[in-house]
């Protein structure tokens, strides 16, 4: 029997690694940049209120003393307002001094103006405006620069891009940029027994959950993923759908593909189509797991047994850090914690145990703490409606076959909810 890490690195080390290509920022989300990105240009690139107000010059309405300051109402300042500006202005306006220019929030400063007085702190005038607190140079100034000058470095190669970058990658001007791609997961299903969703179930069908599920998955972890179904049972039909998907996909996932006799028909077909190795792997749930690298372009292929549960588990350990690496993440696998347990929970011995759970926070201490959904105090292992309630997956050795309440466990955190 195969360890669970022996297992992921012979899938890790044979992760495809798409060649990087450009794509437009609004598409590049959650995708690694696979380039150095300057920017060419100031951002903002003029100085600019931050605040609907006035511009003025500070020292002309008591910019030597603390912002927000209270003005003496028999020495306040008043200004005349000499213009108006609205954001995306185009008409440059100069400041003389003890003058004011009214502005909008985003508008550009007229020269010499260096802050912007809020409308919250003076009369409102719109001929002569009095100042009731102070401002100083720069105060509710956006200066030209501020965020980005030309030459600086906004995007590293390696980042994953999020909000932030992408708000940088426009603010450099780049409407594209070059990123690791989204590698393209098909997922299939193979078994008699099964039946779309679209169809009545009659005596001996049940629904293709299983590539709904795993379709889902991949998408989460981040792949270009499509969802192929049930594909047909005849011997020539089954190698041409497969054929195909190995052909246009960075990787395959079939369920259905091990444990019982109807799971050889598939084998059969792949062991034509390139090397597969059916193994037992030390886990539970999903011991029996298939991995091969098949077709003209040797695509990793990854056999799943049909219940959806088992195979959820093994996607989680072997094929999320696959598709997690191909997306060139240099850590694939989720983040983990230590909680302790507030149940007992058991274990098969020898084989690593991945138990689903709740995770939660007790509120005094902020220590983590976690309950097993399944085992003897929950729903079987088997079951799917369990692994819907669980936000974690407990990760239990090879060598501890049982759980005291308190004991603490390894937890590993699943999508957020």
């Amino acid at each position: 029997m195969r360890s669970v890490n022996d297992q992921l690195a012979i899938v890790l080390d044979a992760a495809p690694t798409p060649e990087p290509i450009r794509v437009s920022i609004a598409d590049a989300l959650g995708l690694m940049c696979a380039e150095e990105v300057t920017s060419s240009r100031s951002q903002p690139g003029f100085a600019q209120a931050v605040v609907d107000g006035y511009a003025v010059r500070a020292v002309d309405v008591g910019g030597g003393v603390a912002l927000g300051a209270k003005m003496d109402a028999q020495h306040a300042p008043s200004l005349p307002v000499v213009g108006e500006v609205e954001a995306g202005s185009r008409k440059p306006l100069r400041l003389q001094p003890r003058q004011a220019v009214r502005v909008a929030t985003g508008a550009p400063l007229p020269t010499l103006a260096d802050a912007v007085l809020p409308l919250e702190w003076t009369d409102r005038g719109r001929k002569r405006v009095t100042a009731t607190r102070a401002v100083r140079s720069g105060d509710f100034v956006r200066r030209e620069g501020d965020d980005v000058q030309p030459g600086d470095l906004v995007v590293r190669a390696g980042t994953v891009l999020g909000p932030a970058q992408i708000g940088l990658l426009a603010a450099a001007g780049r409407d594209k940029v070059l990123v690791s791609p989204r590698p393209r997961v098909a997922v299939m299903s193979f078994g008699l027994e099964l039946v779309d969703i679209d169809r009545d179930p009659g005596l001996g069908n049940v629904y293709d959950v299983t590539s709904y599920a795993l379709t889902a998955a991949a998408r989460e972890a981040g792949a270009d993923a499509q969802r192929v179904g049930i594909i047909n049972a005849e011997p020539r039909k089954l190698k041409e759908t497969i054929a195909t998907q190995l052909a246009r996909s960075e990787m395959v996932v079939i369920a259905g593909a091990v444990g019982g006799s109807g799971a050889m028909a598939v084998q059969q077909v792949l062991a034509e189509l390139g090397e597969v190795d059916t193994t037992r792997v030390a886990m539970h749930p999903g011991s029996v797991q298939g991995f091969g690298l098949m077709g003209t372009e040797r695509t990793p292929a990854f056999l799943l047994p049909s219940n959806p549960a088992a195979a959820l588990v093994i996607f989680e350990t072997i094929i999320r850090p696959a598709i997690r690496r191909s997306l060139g993440k240099q850590e694939p696998k989720r983040r983990a914690v230590q909680a302790r347990s507030l149940g007992p929970i058991q274990s098969i011995p020898g084989r690593r145990g991945f138990i689903r759970a709740r995770l939660m926070r007790d509120m005094e201490t902020g220590d983590y703490l976690v309950q097993a959904l399944g085992g003897p105090q929950g729903p079987p292992a088997h079951l799917l409606a369990g692994f819907a309630d669980a936000n974690a997956i407990i990760e239990l050795p090879e060598e501890v076959s049982e759980v005291r309440p308190g004991d603490i466990v390894d937890v590993i955190f699943l999508q957020q909810r």
